[in-house]
């Protein structure tokens, strides 16, 4: 039987020693599991952003309906024909002070999950907001989102670091701080009549890393191995999981594996989960020169993320197929 331990788990307290595990993780499944990433984010942060999703997904749906696009797909989605049981909320540049103003005023947010949210997504584009929490008791709860930021901005930092450094690679020089990130808060509406139904179907992730923070009780997330199989992961409360992209394959020069996942009802609940995305740099992005050479060819061409999402949309290719319309030259058949 499948359990939580299905995909590797990466110790974020074990480094150098993970390193190895790590680059076979991303090469092999495009996935992990991170844990004991307690001393960066504590579980009791994670409970407090869980509950301001939940807030917002508690509001009126006309207000939910304001969340506009920014791009195709980043605003509010409804539940659908195709996906009737999920529902998502999202903003599309956390490092942007007018987005996130936007945002909370878009869902006519309250003061607690207006400053909550601002200050999130604030201070994960490493920005500064300059306030005085202290004087005020509206402010309490920003104080455990700020810190929550920090740690889930420091997770990307870190992580995007490790896989530089065991590709060879300078994580200083990348600049990965200066890469636009994503927020989608998911929703999943699973019903008696539901049960054993797609949530969501079968797609990889367009950006560059993806850190969910997935429900910690209700089951359903499944990812695919290199042999077409998929395996649950079981919840494991206080725990993260990190998704590979289609961005990280392009940059690893195909070395990395961008994971193909899905989420299956199994039970009839709802189901909650943060997914915050690393997508890529505001210019374009393609294999790091570090890995090409007389003997490893270039496999891609570059792109931007917001040209690749284009690409996407306009293939309806969400399971990493539109990777194949970048390949090189040399490497088309």
């Amino acid at each position: 039987m499948a359990t939580k331990y299905s995909i590797p788990v990466i110790d974020l307290q074990d480094f150098p020693n993970q390193s190895s595990k790590l680059m076979a993780a991303c090469e092999e499944w495009g996935c992990f599991r991170l844990i004991n990433h307690h001393e960066v984010l504590p579980s009791t942060l994670m409970s407090e952003m869980k509950s301001v999703v939940r807030s917002l997904f508690d509001l009126p749906v006309e207000i939910k309906r304001q969340n506009l696009d920014v791009i195709v797909g980043s605003g509010y989605m409804a539940p659908t024909t195709k996906n009737p049981l999920h529902e998502g909320l999202g903003l599309y540049d956390m490092a942007s002070h007018q987005d996130v103003n936007t945002f909370c005023s878009q869902l006519d947010a309250s003061s607690h999950q207006r400053h909550s949210l601002f200050l999130y997504v604030y201070i994960l584009g490493s920005l500064v907001l300059d306030i005085d929490i202290s004087q005020d008791s509206r402010f309490f709860n920003i104080k455990i989102i700020t810190k929550y930021a920090r740690a889930v901005h420091e997770l990307f930092m870190r992580i995007g670091e490790k896989l530089a450094e065991a590709l060879g690679v300078k994580g200083e020089n990348i600049g990965f701080e200066n890469w636009r990130c994503q927020i989608r808060m998911n929703k999943y509406h699973f019903t008696p009549q539901s049960v054993g139904l797609s949530g969501v179907p079968i797609h990889t992730d367009s950006g560059f890393l993806t850190i969910l923070q997935d429900d910690e009780d209700v089951g359903g997330l499944e990812v695919m191995d290199k042999f077409g199989h998929f395996f649950p992961v079981d919840p494991w409360p206080g725990t993260l999981i990190i998704n590979v992209g289609d961005m990280a394959t392009v940059w690893s020069n195909g070395r990395f594996c961008n994971v193909k996942h899905r989420v299956q009802c199994k039970e009839a609940t709802i189901r909650l989960s943060i997914a915050s995305s690393l997508l890529g740099p505001r210019e374009t992005i393609g294999p790091l020169p570090e890995l090409v050479d007389v003997d490893h060819s270039r496999v891609y061409v570059p792109t931007t993320y917001e040209d690749y999402r284009k690409l996407r949309l306009s293939t309806n290719f969400h399971a990493g197929e539109a990777l194949e319309l970048l390949q090189a030259p040399s490497c088309e058949n």
